[in-house]
């Protein structure tokens, strides 16, 4: 190295590299493009001859040569982006034109370089793109870079009509989709209550939303306190309020939707439970007694007495009960015993019956018998539907009321398992279906079923066929081995039903009619083929 730095050799500088170009600014431009030759003294390092690595040497000449493209430095430079593909001379011809070429653009500081492959010395940075300015009359200059890179205006995709038209179906589609999630939350919500009603209408939970409400008359009765003391000591919730009918009992149910303890969202039940004294019922039997004997007076019996109720408290289902009864009559053939001995003890027993014969004779309907508060009980259910219920104690009507008032609490819970969406009766056998194991058995009763659905066919009929003919394809066979269609529609008709058994025991024949509709089921291809038209 220190022997390149001492030599007096000049390195070779090339005329080509130094032409003057055609256009103007041709030798700043190639001055700007290619760097000046290096002298003695510039600090370039060179490999002397006594270093222990043979490298090859290629003069500087060479190594410039390799990196230019055939066609001379200004085709090179206007390869590279330098110059414009159509020389010096088309710039001259337009005097309009300007070119600034920077010389920091052409040679940026740590931008990537441009070497031609195949060379092994530093490569050639690349140039940068000219910038060109258009001087136009009467204004100012205009950057072409900015003119042509700036992007054309976008047409609009749609119109304002089919905007507004896409802006509205994108606002009901919303619209709908709130809609929609509002439903489902409301029916979200509708079932959770819905399920929250039939838990609370469950026996043992519908007793807590039950309030027993007492008349205060009723509680100033002999046995009123015994009364509120058997429905409390059921867990029962009793109010004291003035009711329209004296010593009645009401009910309340609470609302299950109502989210405070202390709500008053109560409903009436449409049950009502009077209490009438004895005096009080007796009076009304004997008044209708009276009425029934053609007494023209107005007094009150139990049909008016019920007739009056129901205009006070309209709507309500009326039950009425009487205590102590039994204890009138039995105090009244006490009464009827104790008379005849006194007459006895007298020595005078017929002339006392003729007497007492006299006396209810004269006096009608002061006794009340048995028979009389039949007769009255009779009248009044035929003609109002209610009915009166006898008690021998207190004790018997607090428990009374206890069971009344569970039996009002689950008659919601009751209606909903008997509303099973028939509008008649079935019969609790026929609700169940027939289990059939995979062996086969239960198809005996399957068969049985099939033909009891026929319009008045008995248990025993259907019976006597499946023990005739087991299985319906037995059945159908002996229909096909007949040999006309009389004889197919006869076939069953003497086959023997037994009723009963024992001595009461009966025996009759299936018949002509049924054995014609089972052998129409079974062989006709019509569905539409009546087979019972009197039915």
């Amino acid at each position: 190295m220190a022997g390149a730095e001492g030599s007096d050799e000049e390195l070779p500088a090339f005329a080509a590299l130094l032409q003057p170009l055609p256009a103007a600014g041709g030798p700043a431009l190639l001055r700007a493009s290619f760097p000046p030759p290096l002298r003695r003294g510039s600090g370039v390092e060179m490999l002397s001859s006594d270093s222990e690595d043979e490298v090859e040497i290629l003069p500087l000449s060479e190594r410039v040569s390799r990196r230019l493209p055939p066609g001379g430095p200004i085709q090179s430079a206007a390869g590279l982006g330098l110059l414009p593909a159509g020389g010096g001379a088309a710039a001259e011809r337009d005097g309009r034109r300007e070119r600034t070429v920077p010389t920091a653009a052409l040679l940026p500081e740590g931008g990537p370089s441009v070497s031609p492959p195949g060379s092994r010395g530093p490569a050639i940075p690349p140039a940068a793109p000219v910038r060109e300015r258009t001087a136009r009359p009467g204004g100012p200059l205009q950057s072409g870079e900015n003119a042509e890179a700036s992007p054309p205006k976008k047409k609009p995709k749609y119109g304002r009509e089919e905007g507004e038209a896409i802006c509205q179906a994108a606002w009901k589609r919303r619209k709908d989709r709130e809609a929609r999630k509002r439903r489902q939350e409301e029916e979200r919500e509708r079932k959770k209550n819905l399920a929250k009603v039939l838990r609370a209408q469950r026996p043992g939970e519908c007793q807590k939303y039950i309030a027993v409400v007492l008349d205060p008359v009723l509680l100033q009765v002999e046995g009123g306190v015994q009364i509120r003391a058997a429905l409390q000591s059921a867990n029962y919730s009793c109010v004291v309020e003035s009711q329209a009918v004296p010593c009645s009992i009401t009910w309340r149910r609470k609302s299950v939707l109502s989210q405070a303890e202390d709500s008053n969202e109560w409903t009436e039940e449409p049950n009502l439970l009077v209490l009438l004294g004895l005096e009080e019922f007796l009076s009304m039997v004997r008044n209708h007694k009276q009425e029934a004997q053609g007494c023209t007076e107005q007094k009150e019996t139990l049909q008016s007495f019920v007739a009056r109720v129901m205009e006070k408290m309209p709507g309500k289902i009326l039950a009425l009960t009487v205590v102590e009864v039994e204890k009138y009559f039995r105090c009244l053939r006490a009464q009827s015993k104790k008379r005849l001995q006194q007459v006895t003890a007298n020595g005078s027993q017929a002339e006392d019956r003729g007497g007492q014969r006299q006396k209810r004779v004269k006096d009608p309907g002061l006794e009340i018998s048995r028979l009389d508060v039949e007769d009255a009980l009779v009248d009044l259910q035929l003609c109002t539907r209610v009915q009166v219920t006898f008690f021998e104690s207190w004790e018997e009507l607090g428990e009374f009321a206890t069971m009344f008032t569970k039996a009002v609490a689950e008659a919601p819970f009751k209606r909903e398992q008997q509303n099973t969406g028939f509008s008649f009766y079935l019969e609790n056998k026929w609700c169940r279906g027939v289990k059939v194991d995979p062996s086969g058995k239960g198809l005996f009763e399957v068969w049985k079923r099939q033909i009891q659905q026929f319009n008045r066919v008995s248990g025993e009929m259907a019976e006597a066929v499946v023990s005739a003919y087991p299985s319906p394809q037995l059945l159908v066979q002996a229909y096909s081995r007949c040999s006309s269609e009389q004889e197919r529609q006869n076939m069953l008709a003497a086959l023997p039903v037994r009723r009963g058994t024992g001595v009461t025991a009966t025996c009759r024949r299936v018949g002509p009619e049924l054995s014609r509709r089972i052998c129409v089921q079974m062989t006709s291809h019509d569905p539409d083929l009546c087979l019972d038209v009197s039915g």
